[in-house]
């Protein structure tokens, strides 16, 4: 099984064509946010770059809103198919979420700050249909360029693997760590942002295709822990 490459942070029509050409199979539109993120999106952009993605790729709202009503109705607003939930919520909102939500996936953010990410990405693992490992920092919930102990995501992945919950890794990703992330962690999925972007924030498209490729193949050198779905 392949582990599958997400491209996070898209602001602009060019980071989509560059994103798609690398051969991404989801692109991440941020919008509604609660910290620091530079390429926040306003919800015409964000719905209008949606808008954009063709069929099969799939389309994910990262989004630190924490309400359960305007998380999905900014879904309903981009036609997203998968709801990224990165902010700081209570599970009550992510099985609200969950609920509301009309068929779409949904991803719970847990950041790896220590030991106790494990129960906290088993506790969303309850709720949600993938959980998402990142970094954090004290102003920021993603997009840190710092990678986290993957030692700790190895663990997570070895404690979902039971209830078949995939997890996708995020974090510090680059194309020049990704085949060692993988090998480490053996997620479902990974999930880069600032690691493939030129020091202006744009998508840079050598490096999307050279982490794209190296997720691929990184995949074909041994057997990821498959979701049962």
């Amino acid at each position: 099984m392949t582990v599958r490459a997400k491209i996070c942070g898209i602001r602009s029509g060019t980071d989509l064509r560059i994103a798609l050409e690398a051969g991404a199979d989801a692109v991440g539109f941020i919008c509604g946010v609660t910290h620091f993120s530079e390429d926040a999106l306003t919800e015409e952009q964000a719905r209008r770059l949606a808008g954009l993605t063709p069929p099969f790729v799939d389309r994910v709202l990262v989004t630190h809103l924490q309400d359960a009503s305007e998380i999905v109705g900014l879904a309903d607003l981009l036609g997203a198919d998968t709801i990224q939930i990165h902010g700081l919520v209570t599970p009550e909102t992510v099985r609200s979420v969950r609920k509301m939500a009309s068929g779409r996936r949904i991803l719970k953010a847990v950041h790896v700050t220590g030991q106790d990410a494990v129960e906290a990405a088993k506790e969303a693992a309850a709720d949600c249909d993938a959980v998402l490992l990142d970094s954090r920092t004290i102003d920021r919930l993603g997009g840190t360029g710092q990678t986290h102990d993957w030692s700790i995501s190895a663990a997570i992945v070895r404690a979902l693997g039971e209830s078949g919950r995939p997890v996708v890794l995020a974090g510090g990703l680059t194309a020049a760590n990704i085949a060692d992330a993988i090998h480490a962690v053996r997620p479902f999925a990974v999930d880069v942002n600032s690691g493939v972007e030129t020091t202006d924030g744009d998508k840079d498209p050598e490096s999307c295709a050279s982490f794209v490729a190296a997720a691929h193949r990184a995949s074909g050198t041994f057997a990821p822990r498959d979701p049962q779905r």
